[in-house]
């Protein structure tokens, strides 16, 4: 009878012990709330990927798709309690790469149990300008002059820079358009503003552009728009663009607008107005 009673009482010690460990191993979790305006739909191919940093390394808290905000996630206590800073990247929807990629989009601090997040990891927008001049210089003609659009100053009466900008991390790229009828249409992407974009296929193959941004709408038109044209009435466009870029269209970084005057007249110096009201940005909260 002894040798049972000492039996059972060392099975119940044995249960104890494992409860105990139990307990001890259990991870608590807390609530990581994003709420943030400016972002679009990436499509099917890319998704949004939100970091905290803990002792100077990326966690992932998560990915998502929508961008109807608040969202929720759900974080190891302890990390996020120990995380300085939380950033925004986009990432591939099928990614083997466990590591932020280059296109961090949203970053800032935490402070207490929040931080204020903006664009500043991709740069500081402030004091950028642009101007630019409406002109064809690939045809070697001095007709339709203003189905041309180059991001330079011409007001010396020489070709100058036209653009001020911040140099680019690795993933992103800067890129021009022009608002025709609606539809903007590319000019091209670049990383310098002092060198030609690297895109020219609406250009005529006469002439080569000037060394900076810019495209003649000659040839080869979209579907829907007929070059050459008129860009009297439309609209100058710079977007940041994350780089590689799965989607035609003008990413929602768009730093530089200009609206192009309807008796705009060619190769006379227009001013872009600043855009950096509407980037994307929020808060995070733990």
């Amino acid at each position: 009878m002894m040798k049972k009673v000492f039996l059972l009482a060392i099975i119940a010690l044995g249960f104890f012990a494992i409860s105990c460990d139990d307990d001890d191993n259990t991870t608590t979790t807390s609530e990581l709330t994003l709420n943030l305006t400016g972002l679009e739909d990436l499509g099917s191919e890319y998704v949004y990927e939100g970091w905290i940093i803990v002792d100077g390394s990326p966690v992932s808290s998560g990915t998502f798709t929508s961008v109807s905000f608040p969202q929720t996630f759900i974080i190891n206590s302890e990390q996020l309690a120990s995380a300085t800073t939380f950033v925004l990247s986009i990432e591939p929807s099928v990614d083997n790469d466990p590591a932020p990629a280059a296109t961090k989009i949203l970053v800032g601090d935490f402070s207490g149990n929040s931080a204020t997040v903006s664009t500043a990891i991709v740069g500081d927008f402030s004091n950028s300008s642009g101007k630019y001049i409406l002109a064809t210089p690939t045809d070697g003609s001095d007709s339709n002059e203003n189905s041309g659009i180059w991001f330079l100053d011409l007001s010396t009466g020489s070709p100058a820079i036209g653009l001020d900008l911040p140099v680019l991390d690795d993933g992103w790229r800067y890129e021009g358009w022009a608002v025709i009828d609606g539809t903007p249409v590319t000019s091209g992407t670049f990383t310098a503003i002092d060198e030609a974009d690297l895109f020219d296929n609406f250009s005529s193959t006469m002439n080569p552009g000037p060394p900076f941004p810019g495209e003649d709408y000659l040839m080869n038109a979209p579907s829907g728009l007929t070059f050459p044209t008129d860009l009297a009435g439309g609209t100058a466009v710079i977007s940041i663009e994350p780089y590689p870029d799965n989607s035609p269209a003008p990413f929602t970084l768009k730093p530089l607008v200009g609206a192009i005057a309807i008796d705009a007249i060619d190769h006379t110096t227009y001013d872009m107005s600043l855009n950096i009201s509407n980037l994307p940005a929020g808060s995070v909260s733990r």
